[in-house]
């Protein structure tokens, strides 16, 4: 599905998205979310292995491609808690490098996590959805600009539209998903 990157016939709109359209047009996804990237991802996020996003960032550039003709790189943000935690933001690390891999600034402050929600492992998707809300905010003027949402892992997606739908009220025409991988 070019909207949610779940695998459908033919590469058409998914039916839960044609039922429930997510606030972002379209999600590039470079990789399943399975062994061993599963592990790589783990790694990187809860044993500080920060170098793999280097790696990261270099598939998903290849699968990108060239020219995306976006604005903005806008990372998912971690909320200040979990960041003094955690020590760093693994969708700001990947973003920072790819932004000059595939020539567009990235932002790091642009969204902010203003509430510090559970972790959504383990969650159904309703409760995922009633997690998220109000969780993000976007100060920046974004009119006009056309930017992707960089995360690690695209799950359910409940976070990515959850934050689509802010950049969206701040003014964004195009909002794309750019994920290392998905759980299918």
């Amino acid at each position: 599905c070019p909207q949610c990157a779940l695998p459908t016939p033919g590469g058409e709109i998914c039916g839960a998205c044609l039922k429930h359209p997510p606030a972002f047009d379209r999600t590039v996804a470079t990789f399943a979310y399975d062994f061993p990237l599963d592990v790589l991802v783990q790694q990187c996020k809860y044993a500080h292995a920060t170098a793999l996003t280097a790696l990261f960032a270099e598939h998903m550039t290849e699968r990108i491609g060239a020219n995306p003709g976006l604005d903005f790189l806008l990372p998912m943000p971690l909320h200040p808690a979990r960041l003094a935690q955690r020590g760093f933001n693994q969708a700001a690390e990947i973003a920072r490098r790819l932004s000059p891999l595939v020539a567009i600034p990235w932002l790091a402050g642009a969204c902010q996590r203003v509430r510090n929600t559970p972790s959504q492992a383990g969650l159904d998707l309703k409760t995922r959805q009633r997690n998220l809300r109000g969780a993000f905010s976007c100060e920046m003027d974004l009119s006009g600009k056309r930017v992707a949402l960089i995360d690690d892992v695209m799950t359910s997606g409940s976070s990515l539209n959850e934050l689509a739908r802010v950049v969206r009220k701040a003014g964004a025409v195009e909002i794309q998903a750019w994920v290392l991988a998905r759980t299918l």
